[in-house]
């Protein structure tokens, strides 16, 4: 499971009729086989390109712009996920699909033919714009083309799409990177996603093409030009975190005046001074996905050029989170866990704050390189917890008429702390010599021992963010705080 863990705005569409079967009844099953393919494929190139990352900034000699790969897919994607959901509700969600698609493997191709890192984050960038049109869409097809009995069954199907890319994921990308090159991990996805589109789009046409009711939705133009402001402030402030000169504080001041407006109006009132109930509901989701995200982002970088490890035994080493995040997801579903929900979300934050501050304990020699996938493992375990408990509870404290606007801030909530967290991280690394790391050194020979001090900054601020997490997690329940739906946030 990855931490990008995906609820979106929900859509109120005209019911489906009635069916016999499941989703892989005849009415269902080509529909459900195409878009559970999609899935699968768009969450094993997420899992996998973790593993393909340090050899791909090596090579292109861009480990200074590390953290831009992961970061420039999640700006863009936040505005393609706003758009995506107008789009949607005002033409229906073939067109956002099938855009998105496009633009998801133009990105890759991008990426996999870059001879320079800017090329490369370029093309990131472009993937992350149809990654945020692809998912949101599927999820209004799911809830115009599934009947109410079915959905359940179709969700579960797609957070199933994401545990065994989350094992396999690094250990196949690995082996590609090693065998055949980190090139084929991005240029590979692209052919692949095209075969159960392909057998999905006549059914999509057929049971969710047009708008609701048949007549157009107006597009909510506020929204967005606020998710544009956040991506442009986002994506000004992670270079300026990246550049580190003197005139960065232009684009840094520029990103700021951009991004904090753009927050306050699309996120509940209350959310940055951690008001309880659903305020800190949503300020949990991103300080744990940002926490968790930003360090995980740096785990195989350290174990290639720190120890030495292949890119199959560094991606071996976040296999086994995908397994217990799946415990902690399941954990967390039981009826009977619910009066210890609170509880369990303290615990699990703390389990990310020290699989976080542990993990790089491996930058000492003697300490064996397994250690790493133990202590993420119960990372993930904690993530497990916390991240389909914020889904529970954004739902328990929002009114009907609300629970789109609210599940649209969690996801920005997301997404966003992934791009500023990811931008403090990969600032901190650059300035204590991260783009440095093993330069000139062949990754078999750990050439990069020299600059500990460079992931050090970035796990231990992790870790202590995690913690401020565990606190968020104290201030969940709803009691005393009044209206505090999503909207410009009070002073």
């Amino acid at each position: 499971m990855s931490a990008l863990e995906r609820r979106l705005p929900q859509i109120s569409p005209p019911r489906p009729a009635p069916s016999p079967g499941g989703v892989l009844g005849p009415a269902y099953r080509t529909l459900s086989v195409g878009i559970i393919s999609v899935v699968f494929l768009i969450a094993f190139e997420a899992t996998a390109v973790g593993t393909a990352m340090p050899v791909a900034a090596r090579e292109l000699d861009g480990i200074g712009l590390y953290a831009f790969g992961f970061s420039a897919y999640f700006t863009t994607s936040l505005f393609g996920m706003v758009l995506s959901g107008q789009w949607a509700d005002r033409q229906g969600p073939l067109r956002p699909l099938t855009v998105g698609i496009g633009a998801f493997a133009a990105g890759l191709v991008c990426s996999g033919t870059a001879q320079v890192m800017g090329v490369f984050v370029l093309g990131r960038a472009v993937q992350g714009f149809g990654g945020g049109l692809v998912i949101v869409a599927l999820y209004v097809v799911v809830s115009r083309a599934y009947e109410e009995r079915l959905r359940p069954a179709i969700m579960a199907a797609f957070a199933a799409s994401w545990v065994v890319p989350s094992i396999v994921g690094p250990l196949a990308s690995g082996t590609v990177t090693e065998h055949l090159g980190w090139r084929w991990v991005f240029l590979g996805i692209p052919v692949l996603v095209v075969v159960p589109l392909c057998v999905a789009l006549p059914a999509i046409r057929r049971t969710a093409s047009g708008p609701v009711g048949g007549e157009p939705v107006a597009f909510d133009r506020r929204r967005i030009r606020l998710a544009f402001g956040i991506s442009l402030g986002a994506g000004l402030l992670q270079y300026a975190a990246q550049d580190l000169k003197w005139w960065s504080l232009v684009p840094g001041a520029v990103g700021a005046a951009l991004l904090v407006p753009a927050v306050l109006g699309l996120l509940p009132r209350g959310t940055y001074r951690a008001r309880r109930g659903l305020p800190s509901v949503v300020l949990l989701r991103g300080v744990a996905a940002g926490s968790f995200i930003a360090a995980e982002s740096f785990v195989p970088l350290m174990l290639v050029t720190q120890r030495g490890l292949s890119p199959t035994m560094a991606g071996f080493s976040l296999a086994l989170g995908g397994v217990t995040w799946a415990g902690g997801s399941w954990v967390q579903s039981k009826g009977r866990m619910a009066p210890y929900r609170e509880r369990l979300m303290v615990a699990g934050m703390v389990m990310v704050a020290l699989a976080i501050a542990t993990a790089p304990a491996v930058l000492i020699a003697s300490v064996p390189v397994w250690t790493v996938a133990v202590s993420w493992a119960v990372g993930c375990l904690g993530m497990g917890l916390v991240i389909g408990s914020t889904s529970v509870l954004l739902l328990k404290l929002s009114a009907p008429q609300e629970a789109g606007a609210n599940s649209a801030a969690l996801q920005i909530s997301d997404a966003l702390a992934n791009v500023v967290l990811l931008a403090a991280g990969g600032a901190a690394f650059a300035a204590l010599g991260g783009g440095a790391v093993g330069a000139g050194h062949e990754v078999a020979a750990g050439g990069g021992a020299a600059h500990p001090a460079a992931f050090l900054v970035v796990f231990l601020p992790m870790a202590c963010v995690a913690l401020v997490g565990a606190w968020v997690s104290t201030r969940l329940d709803g009691d005393g705080d009044g209206d505090a739906s999503a909207g410009p946030d009070a002073p």
